[in-house]
Parts: structure tokens; C-alpha cells; sequence
């Protein structure tokens, strides 16, 4: 009964127990054992990752990844990847920080840079040093931490000895010299260029400046990270002019126009294109690019028909039209036609220009040295200042007609001028008529006017592709002939008879502009105008009467006495222009003057 009672406890309560006896023991026994167990294993994987024959996984060595080879595999494969291997140069827009390696830089890079290969810098490298440092780092550490290390390389371990890496300081030179170079520029400017459908956009890029001796320094140092990444700041030297998409198209999306000719500097003018393009998408498309790479916009394009190239080798070489007249009259009025026809000399009309007659060749005033000469104003024949400068507007309305160029403004004389074929003639008259052409073609024409030898000639100069030609005809369609009116004049001797209107006789017509290819086959008749030439009569001032004269002897037995009247003055005749062309002109309109031709 005792030994049973020594077994026995008393719980509080009144309950007793047995002594030794319930699961506390076998329980703590097999925590024990576990425990034993697992530290046995834990040593033992950190006896075995520290004695492995095989790398460590995920363990990089000059970018190659070793894990689970050998030594000996480890070696070959990184020998067999280095001499494809390169330092990779990034340039960056920060200094370096005050506590980077010397040479390098953590700034974020420009995206421009170089790849400069190892074998280029005459590089040797240490393989087994570089495979032996990557082994021993992790194992060299803590033996109780191995298995820790060892299970829980999920990333990559990248191991880097930078000394395992020798350069020839020569090559390095050289090489840091070409890369510097080829990273150091001068600012590119926004620019672009046309295709078929669409434009090109180099996009700009800052001027800069790669220092090649920061650079060597670098390499010799083996400045680089565990990727063989070097960062180098760079100098900006000059910022690029910046175009946006907004820019470009205001600059593209005009009128089109044909090269040109300015006079003043005697130089080509370039054409100008038409362009219309999204300018949203083409700007996200210039926002995408990197520096100084070029951009495809697609746009629609139109194009001119002459260009710069085009033109230079056409430039005035054909004679379009030609016209000839004979300058007659008082050597005043000769004077004035070549005074206007100076005037005009040389002028230079670009493709869509209008030439006025007014506004190139002015106020004919005396200041300018025009004089008074024969002019008609209101029917009547005066002296004017710049009486005759209808002859140059006439000569060069005949020349632009033979030229095929398209006529916009055009008036006939009241009376049909003898200098001019019917319907070829153009009046002008300061602050009244004036005569205005268009140049229709694509091509620049110019004025040339000569006189020489009492003929005013006049050239229209430009550039004719196809050979046409025009010659023009005229049509009748009435005449009016002038009638003779006699007026007594009482400070007249009886019998004088003084012309006091010289006479015109009216005539009223067409024109019509017939266009020849270069072989004469007629292309075109087309009608060109209307001129409506007024009748004037001729008037004839007398004096009074004669007295019937007496006979001085009385007449003889069977004489006749005979009144004879006074002899009758020769009426004349309208003096016919020469027909040197049949001529041209937009519809008659009446005027509230004739002009001075």
C-alpha cells in the first residue's frame, strides 16, 4: 500500500493521482527527437552547400549564369563568353555622386551610349579568379547561415572582381579617343523633308561633348558595376532648335508655289510644297523618338510644278512672243514711248503674277521727264504730257498675246491707232484705262523692250517645253466711213481752207487667238475680244466766199460768160494702219477718255 500511495497525488478537490502516470512525456520526448532531427539536417545541408561541387544557383559572373556547373564547367563557359564580351558606356546627365567608384556614375543614362568590346581595350581576363571569387564569396560566410544562403537564392547573386580584368593602356587610349568621338556633336536642329506621301522628321539633339581622357580614366580604373555598365557624364554644348508637329505643319500647309525669280538678288527661289498631316499623332510619334533619329509622318502631299533644280536650267531661255512697231510723230512723242517703254524694261513676273501697266511704268509727269505730245481726250486730238506711251502698252499687249498669256484687263482705243493692226492695240491713261496681263505659265517670264532705228520692240522672255506658238486673226464685222464737214472760219481769206479734225473711219471687229503646236498643227481658235473703234469726220475750216470775179474788156459780140464755183478741197482719204498681225482684246468697254496713245 505505500509504494501504491507514493504514486498516488492528491488534486485539489479531493481528486487524487496516480503518480508518473499521463502523455507529458512521450510528447516532450518526440519534440526532442524532431528537433535533434532537423538540426542534424540543417547541418548537414550546411555541410553540403558549403562543400558542394557545384556552383550555387543562380550565381552570374561577367553576365553568364554558373549556377549548378562545376568549377571546371563554370570556367569553360565563361572563357567561351568573354571574348564576346563588352563594357557598356552609358552617358548621363549627372555628376558622379560623391560616393560612386571613381569613373562611374548611379545617374539615370540618356539613352545614348556605346558598347565597347572587351577585346577592343586589349583586355585579359582571370576566369578561374573571377569563378574562384564568385564560389568562395557566399561560402566564406557564416557555416551556420549556409543553408539559409544556399535555399533562398530566388534572385541572382552577380559576383564582380574587377582586378581579374587587365587592360593594355594603349588600346584603351585609342578606343576611349574613337568612342568619345563618335558620342561628341554638334547640335541638330529640328529638320524635315518631303516624300511622295509623307514627310520626314529628324527629330533634334542637343550639341555635346564626351570627355575621352575621363573616359580612359574610367576604363584603366576598372570603373564598371557587376554588368561591365560604366556611366560618363557628358557636356551639353548647345541646345537644338526645337519644331513641334504645330510648327512644321504651318510651315508646310500653304499655298503651293513654283520656284521662282527674285530680281533684286538675281537668285532662284525655291518652290513650296502643300502638306496636311495629323498633328496629334505626329507629334507622339516625335515624342517617341530618340534624339536625332528620323520620324515618318504620314501625310498628304502636293507638289509643285517647277522646282529650284527644275528651273535653273530653263530660266528665261525661250523667246514666248515678239512684237515690232514703228514709233512715228514728233520728237516728243518719241521721247515718251521711250521713257514708258524703259520703264517696263526688265520686269520680272513669277507664276500667278499680274503685271499692270500703271502701276510699273507711273504718273507720266514732267518731273519724270515725259513731255507734251499728240494725245486723245474726249475725241478731241491735244498735246499731253506723255502723249505716245500707248504706243508701249499696245506693242507689249501684241507681245503677251503671241506669248499665250492670259489677258485681264484690256481697252481699245477710241480711234483705230495707224502704229498697231486692228484689235491689237491697248490704251492706257493715268487714273483711267490700264492694261494688266497674267502670267499663266509655270515658269518665271520677264519683259525685255528695245528701241533702235525708230521700232520699238518688245520680247516677253520665258520658258516654253512644248514648242506652241500663237498667231492671231481679226475678224470684220462693220465700218463706218467718215464724212467731211466744212465750218466757216471769218479769219480765213476768202478760199483758204485749213483741216481743222484730221478723220477717222469706225470699225468694229474680233480677234481671235489661234495656238500652233511646234510642227503647225492648229490646237486652238479661240475668241479673244471685241474692238469697237469710233468714226470721226473730217473737218475743214474755209474762208468766205470770193467776189464774182469782172471781166477786165467787155466781151465780144458771141462770148459765153460763164460762174465758176471755187475749186473744191480734196477730201482725203482714211489712212489704213498696216496689219502687222491680226490682233486681240477682252470686250470694248466705253471709256471716259481715250487715253494717250
Amino acid at each position: 500500500m505505500e509504494r501504491i500511495n507514493e504514486a498516488v497525488e492528491t488534486r485539489p478537490g479531493g481528486a487524487r493521482l496516480k503518480k508518473g502516470g499521463g502523455i507529458g512525456g512521450p510528447v516532450l520526448l518526440a519534440l526532442g527527437l524532431t528537433a535533434v532531427i532537423a538540426g542534424g539536417a540543417y547541418l548537414g545541408l550546411c555541410a553540403y552547400a558549403q562543400n558542394s561541387d557545384t556552383v550555387w544557383k543562380n550565381t552570374f559572373v561577367l553576365n553568364q549564369d554558373i549556377g549548378g556547373l562545376t568549377r571546371e564547367e563554370a570556367i569553360q563557359k565563361v572563357e567561351a563568353a568573354a571574348a564576346d564580351l563588352a563594357i557598356d558606356l552609358r552617358i548621363c546627365d549627372d555628376t558622379t555622386p560623391a560616393d560612386a567608384p571613381e569613373g562611374f556614375t548611379t545617374s539615370a543614362g540618356t539613352g545614348q551610349g556605346a558598347r565597347i568590346p572587351l577585346s577592343d581595350l586589349g583586355a585579359e581576363v582571370d576566369v578561374p579568379a573571377l569563378v574562384d571569387f564568385a564560389v568562395q564569396a557566399e561560402r566564406s560566410r557564416s557555416f551556420l547561415t549556409a543553408a539559409v544562403r544556399y535555399l533562398s537564392r530566388g534572385e541572382g547573386h552577380i559576383f564582380s572582381k574587377p582586378e581579374a580584368i587587365t587592360l593594355d593602356p594603349e588600346k584603351t587610349a585609342e578606343t576611349a579617343q574613337r568612342v568619345a568621338g563618335e558620342l561628341s556633336w554638334p547640335a541638330l536642329d529640328t529638320d524635315y523633308s518631303v516624300e511622295e506621301d509623307a514627310l520626314l522628321v529628324r527629330l533634334p539633339r542637343d550639341g555635346q561633348s564626351v570627355d575621352a581622357a575621363a573616359l580612359e580614366q574610367a576604363l584603366l580604373n576598372r570603373a564598371w558595376n557587376t554588368t561591365l555598365t560604366i556611366g560618363l557624364p557628358r557636356e551639353i554644348l548647345s541646345p537644338a532648335s526645337v519644331l513641334t508637329a504645330q510648327d512644321i505643319l504651318n510651315e508646310v500647309s500653304g499655298e503651293v508655289k513654283n520656284a521662282g525669280y527674285d530680281v533684286e538678288t538675281d537668285t532662284i527661289t525655291p518652290e513650296q510644297i502643300g502638306a496636311d498631316f495629323d498633328v496629334p499623332a505626329a507629334q507622339a510619334a516625335m515624342d517617341a523618338g530618340e534624339p536625332g533619329s528620323t520620324v515618318r509622318i504620314n501625310a498628304d502631299i502636293q507638289f509643285p510644278a517647277v522646282t529650284a533644280e527644275d528651273l535653273e536650267a530653263v530660266l528665261f531661255r525661250d523667246v514666248l512672243g515678239e512684237a515690232k512697231t514703228h514709233v512715228g510723230g514728233t520728237a516728243a512723242r518719241i521721247s515718251n514711248v521711250k521713257l514708258a517703254s524703259a520703264a517696263f524694261n526688265g520686269t520680272v513676273l513669277n507664276s500667278g503674277d499680274v503685271f499692270s501697266y500703271n502701276e510699273t511704268v507711273g504718273q507720266r509727269t514732267a518731273a519724270k521727264g515725259y513731255k507734251p505730245a499728240p494725245a486723245y481726250i474726249r475725241g478731241e486730238t491735244v498735246d499731253e504730257i506723255g502723249g505716245g506711251v500707248c504706243q508701249p502698252s499696245s506693242t507689249l499687249y501684241l507681245a503677251c498675246l503671241r506669248a499665250n498669256l492670259e489677258i485681264t484687263e484690256r481697252y481699245a482705243h477710241r480711234y483705230v491707232p495707224s502704229y498697231i493692226g486692228k484689235g491689237l492695240d491697248a490704251t492706257v491713261s493715268w487714273g483711267g484705262p490700264d492694261y494688266k496681263f497674267t502670267n499663266n505659265t509655270d515658269y518665271p517670264i520677264k519683259i525685255e523692250t528695245v528701241y533702235e532705228k525708230g521700232y520699238l520692240t518688245v520680247r516677253i522672255l520665258g520658258t516654253n517645253l512644248d514648242g506652241t506658238y500663237v498667231k492671231m486673226t481679226y475678224e470684220p464685222l462693220s465700218s463706218t466711213p467718215f464724212e467731211v464737214v466744212y465750218e466757216d472760219d471769218p479769219t480765213l481769206a476768202p478760199g483758204e481752207e485749213v483741216v481743222k479734225v484730221t478723220p477717222y473711219t469706225g470699225y468694229k471687229g474680233r480677234t481671235y487667238r489661234n495656238v500652233y503646236a511646234a510642227d503647225g498643227t492648229l490646237l486652238s481658235s479661240e475668241y479673244e475680244a471685241t474692238s469697237d473703234y469710233k468714226v470721226r469726220n473730217r473737218v475743214i475750216l474755209r474762208g468766205p466766199a470770193a467776189e464774182p470775179s469782172v471781166p477786165a474788156v467787155n466781151p465780144g459780140p458771141g462770148d459765153i460768160i460763164v460762174d465758176l464755183p471755187p475749186a473744191e478741197a480734196n477730201p482725203g482719204t482714211d489712212p489704213e494702219p498696216p496689219i502687222l498681225d491680226p490682233g486681240t482684246d477682252p470686250p470694248i468697254i466705253v471709256l471716259p477718255e481715250d487715253g494717250i496713245g
